[in-house]
């Protein structure tokens, strides 16, 4: 039996490593040797690559050989953001004592986790975005969500269906998402596999065990303060939140002082297709320019960051839209207010992430100072709201706080121009400390102090030649010459003898040795435990930042609206009660800020209502313009409804509360399905969520089937639509010009066409909407336009004028379900049409959704095949 191999012998230090590796295996593990941090094995290999750093290795050729990489410890800030941003958990081990204290190895422990979810450092976070940890907790019927941003104490909770829960997702764009384990797999057929996830145990997801939690860290008795008492499935997923971040090492949070509901009825409800369509905040076009980076003119990080929530979740509420509106018209009117606000924004740190930063002691001393210099920057806009005509602002004004005693306590205490970090010292202002001062006198002005000792004893003893020196074996001493030793006083104590001379040391000499020796250790240290004092002091002016911070960012959206419609001729909307949507000269924002200066935007009208005009039915070719009026219409609204004014000389509507876009033959086909089952999905969604006040854009609906089965089924939704008692507004863009036939069968369909100007062998766009039909879709016209080969052109046009020529039969009109019971081919004899008119003379269509309805239609389609 051959022996056993021998294990490699473990080092006292590779101990050390392996057991603090054990306790964070998923994480990587930053191990701090000397003045480096090192990595080990597979974590030395990964971070080698993404950071491109040298691979090498510790103990090469020996049985305990292990791969080995490392950095200068201050270059901490550089190297850490490049592996959060990988999507690496980094554990930062530290050592925890002196190694000068101890002869054993230095004790170490990790101080923090960083996960791409739970990051502090300025490197990694972006100043004008969120960067949020995200909770979810699976229950029968729902999801309950939550969100929090670390850095700004931002804390947000819901529960709803799968639906809703995806639409968040798309708005909030978390970085890390924190489940059940045993809900891997059900997460991905949900919300796909875009998502950082992190898997937690099962225990950590019960309602107790998050009460408790929750209740603990706001020191309340219950939720009821917050209004999310009754969100069981959201008080479970915030509870699995706060367990994370104590895992994390993150245990100093008191700036995390409130947790919001987000209420889905306060705001305007989007799917995860419009926001993907209208291309508010990202796109799936890496050249794209998204609605938020035209109307984006906050100055501040809070302003850039409170802009991207107001356009994820535009108002419902006239009243509030109304005060909005109010204070921007007044910003657009008065200039000079407008200017001073923008000058004092400009001043303004990122409050948010400094309370955080203070909360967590990380708040460095000339970070301090700028939070002094914002907090003075607060107060000249305190005093101009206060002074203002407008009932909001004034309001705005009246809550601000000046901080007075923090702004005072900051200029007393702390240097004006601090370091950026404690340990440079000379953070702690003069007059703070009486034994500090003593201290860096004696620190700056040892020098002067040796002079005038040597001078007074020269003086006193009448030795010319006296001097003060300093050597390592018994400190500071004074030298006399021998000529003069006589006149050494008595109290001199003798400590060396030269050839030529003799060394004394005094009482006062050795005080002073004592005080210079440890006076650069005891500053440091006595700052140190100053200044950490003072972080505590200001914690109890948390909340009171946090809020300012809240203020100046929607008086900076409010600003950046008022610069929108300045800069880009926007007008105020009129929000009224009704449920019309009057649009006069609407323009497309995105799209006429990317045209020449000399080209102008092709401004159009709509109006739509429940009753004589609920649908619109725009024709014309692909290329005409139908898709920018379609989302020009939904981003006017949109921007209306967020508080902004809009692209267009007026408009007049009622409140939308829901928008749906569906663009036809999606690009992004998911789970396997086909590209018109996807379609259909997505329709049949809007079909079943659609209220009286929606705003519904359809797009080539049907595009992707063959032609007569998309003009049936476009058909089908437009009557559905139609016949709904809800009424929704809906603009619907198609290429299948036989639907102007709607019109003439039903009083609310309207038939408009995006016109264009018929040239001899080509067409030109006019992009003006108009009302009536187009008769044709110019296909072959854009396909020249393409630079499709001239033999493939003719021969498209000699298959268009067969094809043309084939059907053209009055038979082929479509006609509406009540006019068409009795279609032709009823009156053979053929019992397989007679069974197929009995299958269709027994359906109740008023009870039939539209996913039914396609099933009922493949049945019979199976029938006659």
């Amino acid at each position: 039996m051959a022996g056993k191999a021998k294990a490699p012998k473990e080092t006292p230090l590779m101990k050390q490593y392996n057991d603090i590796k054990a306790k964070y295996p998923d994480a990587c593990l930053l191990f701090r040797v000397g003045d480096f941090y090192e990595t080990f094995g597979e974590d030395a290999i990964r971070t080698a690559k993404i950071l491109g750093i040298t691979l090498t290795k510790r103990g090469a050729g020996s049985p305990s050989e292990t791969e080995l990489a490392g950095f200068p410890h201050h270059s901490i800030n550089v190297y850490l953001p490049k592996l959060v941003k990988a999507g690496l958990r980094v554990a930062i081990c530290d050592q925890l004592e002196d190694p000068k204290t101890t002869k054993t190895i230095v004790k170490r422990g990790v101080t923090e986790l960083v996960t791409p979810g739970v990051a502090l450092n300025d490197e990694v976070l972006h100043s004008k975005t969120n960067n949020f940890l995200c909770a979810l907790h699976f229950a029968k019927k729902t999801i309950g969500i939550s969100f929090l941003d670390v850095s700004t104490g931002e804390f947000l909770t819901t529960e709803g269906d799968s639906e809703y829960i995806d639409k968040l997702l798309q708005n909030f764009r978390p970085s890390e998402v924190l489940i059940q384990k045993n809900n891997k797999l059900h997460f991905a057929e949900l919300f796909g596999s875009d998502f950082n996830l992190f898997f937690l145990d099962d225990w950590v997801f019960k309602e107790d065990f998050a009460i408790e939690s929750l209740t603990t860290h706001f020191k309340t008795n219950s939720l009821k303060g917050f209004g999310i008492e009754d969100l069981q499935e959201g008080i479970i997923a915030s509870g699995a939140i706060l367990f994370y971040l104590s895992e994390t090492q993150h245990t100093r949070i008191q700036h995390i002082s409130n947790i919001q509901r987000i209420a889905e009825d306060a705001y305007v409800w989007m799917d995860r297709f419009t926001i993907r369509n209208l291309e508010l905040y990202h796109s799936t076009n890496p050249n794209a320019i998204t609605l938020l980076q035209v109307i984006d003119k906050t100055i501040s990080p809070m302003g850039g960051r409170l802009l991207k929530r107001w356009l994820a979740l535009p108002l419902k509420n006239s009243k509030r839209i109304n005060e909005r509106h109010e204070i921007v018209e007044e910003l657009q009117k008065d200039r000079d207010l407008l200017s001073t606000f923008q000058t004092q924004i400009k001043q303004i740190s990122d409050l948010e992430r400094l309370t955080s930063k203070i909360a967590t002691g990380k708040v460095s001393p000339r970070e301090l100072i700028y939070l002094k210099e914002s907090l003075d920057a607060i107060i000249p806009i305190k005093e101009i709201a206060l002074k203002s005509k407008n009932i909001s602002l004034k309001s705005i004004g009246d809550t601000l706080h000046d901080c007075a005693l923090l702004r005072e306590h900051i200029s007393k205490t702390i240097h004006n121009d601090a370091p950026v970090s404690i340990t440079k010292g000379n953070a702690i202002a003069e007059g703070i400390s009486q034994e500090l001062d003593e201290l860096r006198a004696i620190s700056t002005s040892g020098k002067t102090y040796l002079e005038a000792i040597e001078l007074r004893e020269s003086e006193a003893t009448g030795i010319p030649s006296l001097k003060v020196a300093f050597n390592n074996v018994f400190g500071y001493y004074i030298e006399v010459r021998n000529t003069h030793k006589d006149k050494v006083p008595t109290n001199w104590i003798r400590k060396q003898t030269l050839v030529s001379a003799e060394r004394y040391i005094t009482e006062e000499l050795k005080e002073y040795e004592t005080k210079i020796l440890g006076a650069e250790e005891k500053i440091y240290k006595l700052e140190t435990e100053l200044y950490e004092k003072f972080i505590n002091w200001c914690l109890q002016y948390i909340k009171p930042v946090q809020l300012n911070a809240n203020l100046v960012a929607q008086i900076d959206c409010l600003c950046s609206f008022a610069q929108l419609a300045i800069d880009n001729n926007y007008t105020r909307p009129i929000i009224d009660d009704t449920f019309d949507l009057d649009i006069k000269d609407g323009r497309h924002p995105v799209i006429e800020k990317q045209l020449p200066h000399d080209v102008p935007y092709i401004a159009n009208d709509v109006y739509l209502n429940n009753n004589n005009q609920q649908i619109i039915m725009i024709t014309g070719p692909n290329m005409s313009g139908k898709s920018a009026i379609l989302r020009q219409t939904a981003l006017i609204v949109l921007l209306a409804q967020m508080g902004s004014f809009v692209p267009a000389a007026n408009v007049r509507m009622g409140i939308v509360d829901k928008i749906f876009t569906r663009v036809g033959a999606s690009d992004n086909i998911s789970m396997g399905e086909s590209t018109f089952m996807v379609e259909m999905n997505e329709t049949a969604s809007i079909l079943n969520n659609i209220s009286d006040r929606s705003l519904v854009l359809l797009d080539e609906i049907g595009r992707g089937t063959s032609t007569y089965d998309g003009i049936s089924i476009a058909w089908a939704i437009a009557e559905y639509l139609h016949q709904h008692p809800s009424k929704a507004k809906t603009l619907f863009a198609t290429h299948y010009h036989e639907l102007n036939d709607m019109q003439d069968h039903f009083e609310g369909i309207k038939n408009f066409n995006v016109s264009v100007k018929e040239l001899k062998d080509n067409v030109l766009f006019i992009r003006k909407l108009v009302p009536g039909g187009s008769a044709h879709s110019f296909g072959i016209h854009v396909a020249k336009m393409a630079g499709m080969p001239h033999t493939v052109l003719k021969r498209a046009e000699k298959m268009l004028k067969q094809l043309e020529k084939g059907h053209r039969k009055e038979d082929t009109q479509i006609k509406p379900v009540e006019e068409d019971i009795q279609l032709s081919f009823f009156n053979m004899d053929d019992p397989l049409l007679e069974e197929i008119k009995e299958e269709i003379l027994s359906i109740d269509i008023n009870s039939l959704t539209p996913v039914e309805a396609l099933m009922k239609l493949n049945e019979i389609k199976k029938l006659l095949s």
